[in-house]
């Protein structure tokens, strides 16, 4: 484990220039790699699903902490690197080629497990969003941690009036616990990406009885569909949206980045039971 070349030899040795179709930006610096696999906590002996290892540096970290990673890779050049870290660390790597989205982490193991990836930038939100959306609570997973833009970690964490509080923050803050664990200058990768990023770790919290995260969705993707408008033209293709405001009575002349969360979850409460 102590003999392994750095990461930037593996890189060359095997021609894995980052492909911007992919979304990729890799991490060298493996003080930082190693930190950022420490904020979930003691990894020993735990399950780890990693999306896009690309060649392995987040794996290495992963690894070094005692965990047993699964690793979805789509980009078949980066095999070779990863089987040589599997023999690093035998019986603690499993690689999987494929597309992340079209996997259910669910179905790779037996019980609990956490995710830890730095993201491919183009694929991120989407799948956050989907680990985010289960029907059932609390998911398999015990948290995410998670490499974003900087951008859209501070649309994770928002607070109702600001500018970046918007649809992402109330599916990601109504039933589990965002923070920003530590942010990752543009400098740390490479090709440099053109923006900061920042490490989001997510903890599920308890779910409001009498609410679906289907109802939810529909209900911000129609207010902040039109977050100019006031709550009464954005809602009102929304069937018992208006209605809802009107037994809670919230001014239908806000608009939706006014609301809280609670507010929010107060609505497809009512709109459930009606």
């Amino acid at each position: 484990m102590t003999d392994l070349p750095p990461l930037r030899e593996v890189v060359n040795t095997y021609g894995l220039l980052a492909q911007k179709s992919l979304g990729q930006n890799f991490l060298f610096d493996e003080q930082l790699l190693t930190r950022i696999a420490a904020v979930p906590g003691k990894l020993r002996d735990a399950d780890v699903l990693e999306v896009g290892p690309g060649p392995g540096g987040l794996t290495r970290g992963l690894l070094r902490a005692g965990a047993r990673v699964t690793a979805v890779e789509m980009d078949r050049r980066c095999l070779p690197a990863l089987a040589d870290l599997g023999e690093a660390f035998p019986g603690q790597l499993r690689v999987i080629e494929g597309d992340a989205l079209k996997i259910d982490p669910a179905t790779l193991f037996a019980g609990a497990y956490h995710i830890v990836a730095n993201l491919p930038y183009n694929v991120g939100t989407a799948l956050f969003t989907g680990w985010l959306s289960a029907p059932a609570w609390p998911p398999p997973w015990q948290s995410l941690t998670l490499m974003f833009q900087q951008e859209v970690a501070e649309r994770i964490i928002a607070k109702a009036n600001g500018d970046a509080y918007g649809r992402l923050a109330v599916l990601s803050q109504w039933r589990a616990t965002p923070r920003i664990a530590m942010k990752v200058h543009r400098s740390a990768f490479t090709p440099p990406p053109k923006v900061m990023s920042a490490v989001i770790h997510v903890e599920p919290a308890a779910m409001p009885e009498g609410v679906t995260p289907r109802t939810l969705e529909r209900l911000t993707e129609a207010a902040f569909g039109q977050r100019r408008k006031m709550l009464r033209q954005s809602l009102k293709g929304l069937p018992g949206a208006l209605p809802a405001l009107e037994v809670l009575g919230i001014d239908p002349s806000r608009r939706a980045e006014t609301l809280e969360i609670a507010e929010f979850i107060a609505i497809a409460k009512v709109m459930s039971i009606r």
